[in-house]
């Protein structure tokens, strides 16, 4: 979608398949770790900062929806948005399509923390990528999120 952040790609590794002959479900969230270091790089929070300016970012929750079946060597495209922030947390949802065929396969929901790394505690970003993040998320609110986001999990009882 044009707007959001759409710049890592990659394939379903050898490694990442389990007996059923698929992508397993836990590399699916190291595929979208890998993505989620490609955003943080693009807004301001990537190695380069840790080491110069004592931060990171934790993960506080993350929510994986599985929709379509991936196999060995399927190509990845990964989509970023923007959908809230505040001085010491990141709200951003990725989408995984299947790049050649262009199906949603999955969609990975989280809540970073910034923290510092002396103190291990949150610690407010700084001011740089607090604008970065306000420049994006000016665009990116004008896109609709998945209809994924913000979903929880759950059973309706039946009485």
């Amino acid at each position: 979608m044009e707007g959001l952040f759409d710049t890592h790609r990659d394939r379903v590794r050898p490694e990442w398949i389990d007996y059923n002959d698929h992508f397993n479900m836990g590399f699916y969230l190291v595929a979208f770790d890998l993505a989620t270091d490609a955003w943080l790089e693009h807004i301001g929070l990537g190695p380069g900062q840790k080491q110069s300016l004592g931060v990171t970012t934790f993960t506080l929750e993350a929510h994986v929806n599985y929709l379509r079946e991936l196999r060995r060597d399927a190509p990845l495209r990964f989509t970023t948005q923007l959908l809230g922030f505040d001085e010491k947390r990141i709200h951003y949802i990725h989408q995984m399509f299947h790049e050649e065929e262009g199906f949603l396969a999955a969609t990975n929901e989280l809540m970073s923390l910034h923290v510092s790394e002396q103190t291990r505690r949150a610690a407010p970003m700084a001011a740089a990528v607090q604008e970065r993040l306000a420049e994006i998320l000016a665009v990116h609110r004008t896109i609709d999120p998945p209809a994924q986001a913000g979903r929880s999990i759950g059973l309706q009882m039946k009485t």
